[in-house]
């Protein structure tokens, strides 16, 4: 399967957040969308970052009650890995667990940003390929030939 596919389920929205906005803000747009990461973006499709919620645990622990109020600038990810619509499912599986990240942002070709794959859309879509891998072969061993 290929993370295509896996845009073309889940859509593409990303959430994203401006790299001035404060940890603070980045921490209850995660809450609000319910979510591990943000985006961090000034225009929507070019990258600057990523904010996480461990990006965000980790300034606490650092900086205590401070870190509410640093930048979104200051905690984020910056080596952010992307991946492409052609990309196969087993390829961000392999990049995920080998560079220890959840969420890949998905690029086009001229690196602009249409959508994010967590580890989560991944699992997901293995998941169901393998249920109707399963339902397939049990419906041609039980069809009665």
């Amino acid at each position: 399967m290929l993370v295509a596919s896996i845009l073309a389920d889940k859509g593409s929205f990303v959430a994203t957040v401006p790299s001035t906005a404060s940890v603070a803000d980045a921490a209850r747009a995660l809450a609000s969308y319910g979510i591990g990461a943000l985006v961090v973006t000034a225009d929507g499709t070019t990258i600057e970052g990523l904010v996480s919620e461990r990006d965000v645990s980790h300034a606490v622990a650092r900086h205590g009650h401070d870190a509410l109020a640093m930048a979104v600038a200051e905690v984020m990810t910056t080596d952010v890995r992307t991946c492409r619509p052609d990309d196969t499912c087993d390829s961000l599986m392999r990049v995920m667990t080998e560079q220890r990240t959840r969420h890949l942002p998905v690029v086009d070709e001229r690196a602009r940003m249409i959508g994010l794959v967590s580890i989560g859309d991944v699992v997901k879509h293995r998941v169901d390929e393998l249920q109707l891998e399963s339902q397939v072969l049990h419906d041609y061993l039980y069809s009665g030939r």
